[in-house]
């Protein structure tokens, strides 16, 4: 069990590879390093080169110490964290048809959550959905729930007993959404946020693991008077606050239109004193000069979700040129516009569609494998206002982490004709070979590029969150 829970944790040193990102465009890749993680599930220490792990133990006297050791192809690596996912749209990943944002809502996604009143129902998709991320290497989620104050609050139970890190956010919609799914004003929005909030206060008192995050759906489905409730409820409770914006030019339009006072879309969010540091607006796609100047003046943050933009055929967002403005950025899955729950592949595809961008932007605009894995890190951390607990591998860091296995390809046997027919069987793969083929002769910067392209979570072999084992491949 964690300490979080009250109950401590056996104290482990973790040795071989480790690779994390130092900064922005640098890996930081030692061999034969030593973690040592104490029983609160906190770096305790790093240690480079280190010829045996004896000499650690014997230098820290923790003789009681479990050693957990890499062999082979393996790392480990900080756990990724996904600042942007929907846990009550799992059921539709990969279900999207030919819709663009605004009618895929309608057709998919609202008669979804909608359905999510079941709690029997909701426990299922919920604990099928943390599941696969936690399987995947996400040790930290930004998740939005639904309306429903029951299964929101059963979303915050799972996730703290599973061991998942995670911020809990109840939708609040009382415009432009169906009759069947909507709050019915404003009042009673916030007095269900502020049920859930004082539930999740109450499992989990210093949010250690889970805490309540205030969630306006996105502009067009929320009124002004709930918009300005939210912003005084922020500011009262200093929690912090997730939404959308500008991920689909009819979306814009329509902002436009129920906001006509408003001189864009993020000025919507900051006259209602919700554009903030602690702020997470997904998507950004199609934000003006001065929406992004704004965002930066107002150190808010963004969650960029390429697998959802490209499904959705959202666009393109210009990552380069919302970092090179100072904002703070992370990575999301957005299931299910995005159709993966998978962190690598957001990694994956924030490399991929950085160089679409770059194809009308020019090369600049490519993000390099240093940069998206630092987003789906790091980055990550620093959107959810984490950077100093999680996201790398510094002492006084807590321990979320993976451990990473590649596979080794074996020389291939000489194929003899005249021994008699082949087997074709004899050159299957076995069972515990995962999709990356190493052949022996890459660099550890080729493997991790290798990992990042063509990986997926049978290479995730374990999984901790804050000390604690909460994933093992078997």
């Amino acid at each position: 069990m964690s300490s979080s829970q009250g109950i401590l944790l056996r104290r482990n040193i973790y040795f071989g590879t480790f690779i994390h990102s130092k900064t922005l465009r640098e890996l930081d890749i030692f061999e034969n390093g030593a973690i040592g993680v104490d029983e609160h599930g906190k770096i305790a220490f790093v240690k480079r080169a280190v010829e045996n792990v004896g000499s650690v133990i014997a230098a820290y006297g923790w003789e009681d110490a479990q050693v957990v050791q890499t062999s082979g192809c393996q790392f480990f690596f900080p756990g990724f964290i996904d600042t942007h996912i929907h846990a009550s749209q799992y059921p539709n990943a990969g279900i999207f048809g030919q819709s663009t944002l605004l009618e895929w809502l309608n057709t998919y996604t609202f008669p979804l959550e909608s359905s999510l009143s079941d709690v029997a129902k909701a426990r299922t998709v919920y604990s099928r959905c943390i599941s696969r991320a936690i399987s995947n290497g996400t040790t930290t989620a930004a998740y939005y729930a639904t309306k429903h104050v029951d299964s929101t609050n059963l979303l915050a139970d799972i996730c703290l007993h599973v061991g998942q890190r995670a911020f809990i956010g109840r939708c609040c919609m009382d415009n432009l959404s169906p009759d069947f799914y909507r709050d019915t004003s404003a009042e009673s929005a916030i007095t269900d946020t502020k049920s859930s909030i004082d539930y999740i206060q109450s499992i989990d008192p210093s949010y250690a693991l889970v805490s309540p995050i205030l969630t306006p759906r996105f502009a067009p489905s929320c009124t002004s008077p709930l918009l300005h409730a939210l912003g005084k409820l922020h500011k009262s409770t200093g929690l912090p606050m997730q939404t959308h914006i500008s991920e689909n030019l009819g979306e814009v339009q329509l902002v436009r239109k129920l906001f006509p006072e408003s001189t864009s879309y993020a000025q919507v969010y900051d006259s209602h004193g919700l554009l903030t540091p602690k702020m997470i607006l997904a998507h950004a796609i199609h934000l003006s000069p001065s929406e992004r100047n704004l965002i930066k003046e107002r150190d808010a943050k963004i969650s960029h979700c390429p697998a959802s933009n490209s499904a959705l055929t959202s666009g393109g967002a210009k990552v380069r040129w919302l970092l090179d403005s100072g904002i703070t950025v992370g990575l999301g899955t957005d299931v299910s516009g995005g159709y993966s729950v998978s962190m690598l592949e957001a990694v994956r595809q924030a490399s991929l569609v950085s160089r679409h961008v770059a194809m009308l932007d020019g090369d600049a605009s490519k993000l390099t494998i240093e940069e998206v894995l630092y987003l789906g890190t790091r980055g990550g951390a620093k959107v959810l206002g984490l950077d100093d607990k999680i996201g790398g591998f510094d002492a006084g860091m807590e321990w979320d982490a993976q451990l990473i296995s590649l596979s080794l390809v074996p020389e291939a046997k000489d194929i003899r004709p005249d021994e008699g027919p082949l087997d074709p069987m004899s050159f299957k793969l076995t069972s515990n070979e995962g999709p990356v083929d190493i052949f022996g002769w890459e660099s550890w910067d080729e493997r991790v590029a290798k990992w990042v392209y063509n990986g997926d979570d049978r290479n995730t072999l374990s999984v901790w969150v804050k000390g604690r084992l909460v994933h093992q491949r078997s």
